[in-house]
């Protein structure tokens, strides 16, 4: 079984989308953690856009990434630059990648212009992730 670390900033939004997508695609087919630089709770409005989709983040935790100082991924993927610029060194021989998503909390104005940009985030990250479990699974 494959291990997965999504990283972010805050493990808030973009990685626990990630997190979620990657799971239901992988299932039993891979472990999933996300962890940030810092932590910020998981954000509600993920919770609630990603229930949206049928998949239950609510259960989720925001982790450092120090947490996973000590287990050996096959992938770390970064959902931001300022994760890949800040993280650690994460030893082992994981292979890296990188996609940068924006970051839908920084998003302000009324509520349907912040959902719209949550829905918007997080369809990215589901295709993003649909076309990254293909390679892993293969």
């Amino acid at each position: 079984m494959k291990k997965i670390l999504v990283l972010c900033t805050g493990n808030s939004c973009r990685s626990q989308i990630a997190e979620g997508y990657l799971r239901s695609f992988l299932g039993e087919a891979a472990q999933v953690y996300s962890a940030g630089i810092e932590t910020h709770g998981v954000n509600p409005r993920a919770i609630e856009i990603m229930q949206e989709d049928g998949i239950d983040i609510s259960e989720h935790t925001s982790n450092h990434v120090d947490e996973y100082a000590e287990m050996k991924f096959d992938l770390i993927l970064s959902v931001c630059d300022h994760a890949r610029d800040q993280c650690p060194y994460i030893p082992g021989d994981a292979i890296r990648v990188h996609h940068s998503f924006s970051d839908p909390a920084k998003v302000s104005g009324d509520e349907e212009s912040v959902r719209t940009a949550f829905r918007s985030v997080r369809n990215e990250i589901k295709a993003y992730c649909a076309e990254l479990s293909k390679q892993v699974s293969s």
